[in-house]
């Protein structure tokens, strides 16, 4: 029998016409199961269709050529990590899967240039750049919009965020999960794992697989409505909420034997606060752990998922 996550789809325009209802029902979903499914969420079809077009073409280059735009001891946070790299924290064998990450484009001689490099453009796809940074202007700012809800269900400001994430060191995660070898030996596509960043922002895949780890012990799917997307927090919201809002373990499954055969593609936004950010509990939750910046957090986690 396979399991359903209880997350209904909430409209991201209910944050415009209805913040105190967005916040409860986001905030509800969240509180409960770390997730949410945001539907109305208002980014262009055709702006996805076109960023998924480039990374496809991309990943569809050799081996050799894709190669060219790894960055040695970038911890991955540009350009490619290749397949077989990245491992969930605490997990021996590597996920079956590749990357390709952007990052926000900083003005010369910026404050962060030192720990949030340069963009890669793969030469080699004409419409990568264009097509690829609309996605990461457009998952940015659909993230500061549901942060306004986040921020009334945790009773704050309604702009408490917007500081936190000015310049934030978010990265847009271009993924590729070729089809399944049949020598796996236990490995799956996506070990499970939890996000370092504030919140993850998922355009729905082609291919199912996702599951999250309900409080209950159960893995269940995520059944994401055609057009929606998956939300879900990451390990610094905990960390600030003192885990009022919890960083739920989720990962990717291989496929039934049907669809081995078949590559899944999917489009992760993590959102981050800006590097110095002092992560900072907040009162009331019910477990408070010690102050850190956003950085040196990040680098922490890297080390664990041997990035770094």
């Amino acid at each position: 029998m396979t399991l359903a996550a209880d997350i209904k789809p909430i409209p991201l325009s209910l944050v415009h016409t209805d913040l105190a209802a967005a916040a409860a029902g986001f905030g509800d979903a969240f509180a409960r199961t770390g997730f949410a499914v945001v539907s109305d969420h208002g980014i262009d079809q055709g702006l996805i269709d076109s960023a998924n077009a480039a990374t496809k073409a991309f990943f569809a280059l050799p081996e050799d050529v894709k190669r060219r735009y790894v960055v040695p001891g970038g911890g991955g946070q540009r350009g490619l990590t290749p397949f077989g790299v990245e491992a969930a924290k605490g997990h021996a064998k590597a996920d079956l899967k590749e990357f390709w990450h952007v990052g926000r484009e900083l003005p010369p001689g910026h404050a962060y240039a030192d720990v949030m490099p340069a963009n890669l453009w793969p030469s080699e796809i004409p419409d990568f750049h264009d097509a690829v940074w609309a996605l990461f202007d457009a998952l940015d700012r659909t993230g500061a919009t549901l942060l306004r809800a986040i921020a009334v269900h945790l009773g704050l400001d309604t702009d408490f965020f917007a500081d936190p994430v000015r310049d934030g060191n978010s990265i847009l995660r271009l993924l590729h999960y070729p089809p399944v070898p049949p020598e796996t030996a236990g490995a799956i596509r996506a070990g499970a794992h939890e996000d370092i960043n504030v919140i993850t922002l998922l355009l729905g895949a082609e291919e199912a697989g996702l599951q999250l780890l309900g409080k209950d012990g159960e893995w269940r799917f995520i059944d994401a409505p055609a057009g929606s997307l998956v939300c879900n927090v990451g390990d610094m919201l905990q960390r600030l909420t003192g885990h009022r809002l919890p960083s739920t373990t989720h990962r990717v499954v291989n496929p039934a034997p049907e669809r081995m055969g078949v590559a899944r593609f999917s489009t992760p936004f993590f959102l981050h606060f800006r590097p110095d950010y002092q992560i900072t509990a907040l009162p009331g939750g019910p477990q408070e752990e010690p102050p850190i910046t956003a950085n040196d957090y990040l680098l922490e986690r890297l080390r664990d998922i041997k990035l770094l």
